[in-house]
This record gives structure tokens, sequence and C-alpha cells, in this order.
């Protein structure tokens, strides 16, 4: 009896936890996509604090995003601020993840200069360029190179690192 509970228990833990790969294939996309940025906030929704923190950033990363989706200017205020609350916590968490790095340094960079959320730029920056190599996963490589190829924050120099 305990097996088959266990084994429910990991059936449905697999089957509500999102795919990361999925899920960094959407994340590029949304932020030039209103519905697949809202897919991929709808999809992450059941994500808390308790998660995998690269889940965690991931939320908060598109739930800031949405932001500029939405006229309602406090609903626009609020997925911000709850964004970035949950990308904050999932760097203080795991700051030595090059991944949640990126989607902060993408989120700041790509905010509007009146919101203030710029001060890690530089640092989120530094932190990739020294850390990427030393990157075991193929698929955060493949993800952090593609956001640095694109990027307005690395210059020509940079870029050919990659």
């Amino acid at each position: 009896m305990k097996l088959i509970c266990f084994l429910l228990y990991v059936i449905s833990i697999s089957t509500f936890t999102p795919d990361l790969g999925q899920i960094r294939e959407a994340f590029k996309l949304a932020s030039n996509d209103r519905e697949t940025a809202l897919a991929l906030r709808e999809k992450l929704e059941t994500v808390t604090k308790e998660d995998n923190m690269v889940l965690v950033a991931y939320k908060g990363a598109v739930t800031a995003l949405t932001a500029k989706y939405t006229k309602d200017n406090t609903e626009r205020k609020n997925l911000f601020k709850n964004g970035v609350a949950l990308l904050e916590f999932a760097v203080s968490q795991k700051p030595e993840s090059i991944e949640i790095r990126c989607l902060r340094l993408g989120i700041q960079e790509n905010s509007p200069k009146f919101l203030k959320y710029r001060s890690n730029i530089q640092e989120d920056k530094t932190f990739i360029l020294n850390q990427y190599e030393k990157t075991n996963s193929k698929a955060v490589k493949e993800f952090v190179k593609s956001y640095i190829l694109q990027s307005p924050g690395f210059n020509t120099e940079e870029k050919q690192l990659f």
C-alpha cells in the first residue's frame, strides 16, 4: 500500500512539474509574444518558493515580463513587483546559478529606467562572463548564449567569447 501511495505521489509530481526545456524555449519567445508570455505565466502558476529555484526564477521573470502586456497600471505594477520579488528570492537562494543570473540580467536590461530595477546588470554580466565555461549543462549554456548574442549589454568582443 505504501508503494502504491509513493508511486501515485511521484506520478503526480512529475505530471505537474513544468519541463525546464519547454520553459526555456517558451521564455525566449515570451518577450516578443503576448500569448506565449501569458501561457507560460499560467503554466508556472503552481510553482512556489519551495520548488526548484530555477523554476521560481522563471516564474518571477515571466511574471515581470507580462507586466508589459497589461493596460491597467495597478496590475502592471503588481505583476512587475511580484515577479521581481520571486526573481530576487531565487537569486538569494542560488546565487551561483548562471541561468538565474541570466534571467535577472534580461529583466533588468529590458525594464524601463524609471522602475529603477537595473542595479545588478554589471554584477550579473561579470558573473556570466566568468562562469559560462564552468557550466556543465549544455541546455543552460545554450540558453545563456542565445541571450548574450542578442543582448545590447554585451559588446562584440564579449559576444565572440560565446
